[in-house]
């Protein structure tokens, strides 16, 4: 069954929290049918997905309109979704494997996309740079620290008198 683009309704809107730190314009909405169930017992609501393009281990995210409408009840520590059916209660349950799977495949797709646009970042920055910015300073610039005049050593450990820190001259050292 494929995906009918006409239905799509067109929205300028941005989408965050799927992705860690990443977020994505939607192209659009769509409403369309979903059902839960077995042949002998099922149900059928028409839901809005909002749709978004950006790489990740879902398909597709049921939010709380959706869970509404179905007047499902969720328990995340079991992976079930229940909700009221013609012939009963459906149970929906899900698999910890897959679960872990999906949610592992999710957490690495973010830390991949954040390097990559971290390493674009600094090619950008490193372009803009003139080549006077680009050359590392010499030592002897004066650029190094030293203690102010302000400040005085003390002895960390009797053990270790090269183990020092530096503290405000005016500070007791107990």
């Amino acid at each position: 069954m494929g995906f009918d683009m006409t239905k799509l309704v067109p929205l300028d809107h941005a989408f965050y929290g799927i992705i860690p730190g990443a977020g994505s314009t939607l192209v659009g909405k769509v409403a369309l049918p979903v059902t839960f169930g077995t042949r002998d017992n099922y149900r059928t609501e028409s839901i809005i997905f909002e749709v978004a393009l950006f790489e990740t281990s879902y398909h597709a995210i049921l939010g709380r309109p959706a869970l509404a409408k179905f007047m499902a009840i969720t328990n995340h520590t079991y992976l079930l979704l229940k909700m009221p059916a013609p012939n009963g209660v459906l149970s929906i349950r899900g698999d910890i494997q897959t679960s872990h799977s999906c949610e592992t495949e999710n957490i690495n797709t973010a830390e991949a996309m954040e390097r990559s646009n971290n390493q674009a970042l600094v090619a950008q920055a490193a372009k803009a740079l003139t080549m006077d910015q680009l050359q590392k300073p010499s030592n002897d610039s004066g650029s190094q620290l030293h203690p102010d005049s302000q400040t005085k050593a003390i002895i960390l450990s009797d053990n270790h008198p090269d183990k020092t820190v530096l503290i405000r001259a005016d500070l007791d050292s107990a």
